[in-house]
């Protein structure tokens, strides 16, 4: 053996391993700031578009001259085509990049956005928001994947709290600014706004998300995306976590699809933009996302979920009262349980998920939004036959499905550790 070949034989058995870094973005470190004002502002955009015509469907109900159940539909055909094309946007999304499908999607989404008030009939209004709603499908699987591929997993929760809280800014503030709008120039100005906003949101997103780092290029073939799938859906952890997003947005969407009728009618007989500022509870939404990581971290997942089941339904049994200091305290309460648990269901998923991530994050939102236009097109449809008392009726029934899907979570657990 050549003495060069043997000296370098020699370095190399007695030097020790180099520490394998971990080049991911952590809280306090390059590019973090960026990256999470930057899926804020894409949370903001998708919330605020995905639900602008939420507290206006008193007022397109008078236009129209339509039902709340009729009217809500301008809502459902929105989150409906959403969770209809998030899965095909996932796989587009493994091909072509999280960054690249995410600022696509933006673009169609504000672009409509703008054509929205222009809308002549409630036909052609509700074919625009499923329109919007496809559109809006490459965000949220895409942003949960990008996080899960470019930040360390024990920031993972944060950062996906945080991307959750954008979501809860951009309802709140999407609702409070259509309140105002439309009290004083009518709805059409109000979705207007709401879509300039957006624009501005759209162009400081492309700006500030930083270039991915850890993305690998996937395939688009379908029997891969298929068998993809049948992974994820045959993972019993998976399935439950999907069942916990849909209820609690089940909950989530039928009170906030009708609340506005209910303030505005007897006995309480709010004007729109007073209506609009009830949103501005989102801001719990805000919190509760955002420190989810730190709940999970005390009571555990499904003691996390237990919690967020227990202040949902005191929210919905509280808000029956004819009292609106008490009917306010009560959204209160169901918009921290919702987020909280949104949050922590969301995070478990692209946790658990090893391969295929935005698959699994793409089912999750499916289950979600599946639940949100169920929730608002049944809790529409509670309300015409019930009242208020229809709708809580419908959102106790989905949070009961929540603790029960959790106690079968809990007891799966115990069996795995008795074998």
């Amino acid at each position: 053996m050549p003495a060069s070949t043997e000296a370098s034989t020699t370095v190399a058995a007695v030097s020790p391993a180099l520490p394998v870094v971990d080049s991911r973005m952590t809280p306090g470190g390059p590019g973090y700031r960026r990256m999470s004002f930057a899926l804020f502002l894409a949370g903001v955009a998708t919330f605020a578009l995905l639900y602008s015509t939420q507290a206006l469907l008193p007022l397109i109900s008078g236009e129209f001259g339509v039902t709340a159940s009729d009217a809500s539909w301008t809502v459902s055909a929105a989150t409906g085509a959403l969770a209809l094309f998030v899965l095909p946007m996932s796989a587009l999304s493994e091909r072509f990049g999280r960054r690249t499908l995410m600022t696509a999607s933006l673009v169609v989404a504000v672009t409509v956005g703008l054509l929205v008030p222009f809308a002549p009939s409630l036909g052609a209004l509700v074919a625009l928001r499923a329109v919007q709603g496809a559109a809006l499908a490459g965000l949220p699987a895409s942003a949960t994947a990008y996080l899960a591929e470019e930040v360390r997993p024990k920031a993972l929760i944060t950062a996906i709290g945080l991307f959750v809280a954008g979501n809860s800014v951009g309802g709140m503030s999407g609702r409070v600014i259509t309140g105002w709008v439309a009290q004083e120039w009518g709805w059409r100005v109000a979705v207007g706004v709401i879509g300039v906003i957006a624009v501005g949101c759209a162009v400081a997103f492309r700006l500030l998300l930083p270039a991915p780092k850890h993305f690998r290029t996937g395939s688009l073939r379908p029997r891969v995306l298929a068998r993809t799938v049948r992974t994820h859906l045959a993972n019993p952890l998976l399935r439950r976590l999907y069942a916990i997003g849909a209820l609690f947005m089940t909950v989530f969407g039928g009170v906030y699809t009708v609340i506005g009728y209910r303030l505005t009618e007897a006995p309480f007989g709010l004007p729109q933009g007073i209506v609009g500022s009830v949103f501005l509870v989102y801001l719990v939404g805000t919190l509760s996302a955002s420190t989810a990581g730190r709940l999970v971290a005390r009571l555990g997942r499904r003691g996390a979920l237990y919690l967020a089941g227990g202040t949902t339904t005191s929210g919905l049994l509280l808000s029956l009262s004819d009292t609106l200091a008490l009917v306010l305290l009560g959204l209160v309460l169901i918009t921290a349980g919702f987020f909280a648990g949104h949050a922590v269901a969301s995070s478990a998923v692209s946790h658990t998920a090893k391969t295929g991530r935005a698959q699994a994050s793409a089912l999750y939102q499916s289950a979600y939004y599946i639940g949100s236009s169920a929730g608002s097109t049944l809790g529409a449809v509670a309300f015409h036959a019930g009242g208020w008392s229809g709708t809580v009726g419908l959102g106790l029934l989905a949070v009961l499905g929540v603790v029960t899907v959790t106690v079968m979570g809990s007891r799966a657990a115990r069996s795995v550790r008795v074998a």
